[in-house]
């Protein structure tokens, strides 16, 4: 996919951290927001922990967090990723990290008030990723507790799922995923094919479990780093 430098793109990395380092990124939860506000082109940040198992547990993972920016352009990214001491020190506490470049495709729902993505007309034509993020309400959060666990495993295991975690910026009521998919089609076959999937849907609708919520799609176009045995085939142009 061509790609225009001066462009929006968002990037999504993941990081795992070992030892004494994972009670540090913690304290950086906190800690990074004010010298992520600082960098340049940097039009949206979050830093989020995970869940336990693929993310989708009430249990933390302390080992695993992931850093989603949007940037004004690849430049400003690009020029973030080697030269900024923010993330400079991450890589270096960092056991493992792992960056997605990608374009939003499809972008509806607020995160914070905002929806920081500026869509681009993209065919795709091979894998995808989405991002999907809401505010539950206190009310909800047993019944939603409820169905999370199995929906991660069911992404698992469907077809064309090549990758998926359960992120959040705070624990248990704002909750967003990550996932990768072989297709966009293989995508949409789990989005609307899958009975468990379209029960929760029904139910976040009939009931209104969130306050507030966004649904994204991506079309990745680089990755840098390594992260276990994911391997995005991309055609890097």
């Amino acid at each position: 996919m061509k790609d225009s430098p001066t462009s929006q793109i968002s990037t999504v990395t993941l990081l795992r951290f070992e030892g004494l380092n994972a009670f540090w990124i913690f304290g950086q939860m906190q800690k990074a927001k004010p010298k992520l506000k600082k960098v340049s082109g940097l039009e949206f940040s979050k830093l989020m922990g995970s869940g336990g198992k693929n993310g989708f547990s009430k249990m933390l993972n302390v080992n695993v967090y992931v850093l989603h920016c949007v940037w004004e352009s690849e430049l400003a990214a690009n020029d973030f990723f080697v030269s900024s001491a923010t993330f400079s020190e991450f890589r270096t506490k960092a056991a493992e990290a792992y960056t997605i470049f990608m374009k939003a495709s499809k972008a509806h729902g607020l995160w914070e008030g905002t929806n920081p993505y500026h869509t681009e007309k993209i065919t795709p034509s091979g894998p995808i990723a989405v991002i999907t993020r809401a505010r539950i309400k206190l009310k909800f959060l047993p019944r939603f507790w409820s169905h999370v666990p199995s929906l991660g495993k069911k992404v698992d295991q469907a077809s064309g799922a090549i990758f998926s975690i359960g992120i959040g910026e705070y624990p248990w009521f704002m909750q967003a995923t990550f996932s990768l998919w072989e297709s966009y089609e293989a995508m949409r076959n789990y989005a609307y094919g899958s009975p468990h999937h379209m029960e929760v849907v029904k139910k976040t609708r009939e009931l209104g479990w969130y306050s507030e919520e966004l649904f994204a799609n991506f079309i990745p176009y680089k990755t840098e780093g390594s992260w276990k045995d994911l391997d995005l085939k991309l055609d890097e142009k």
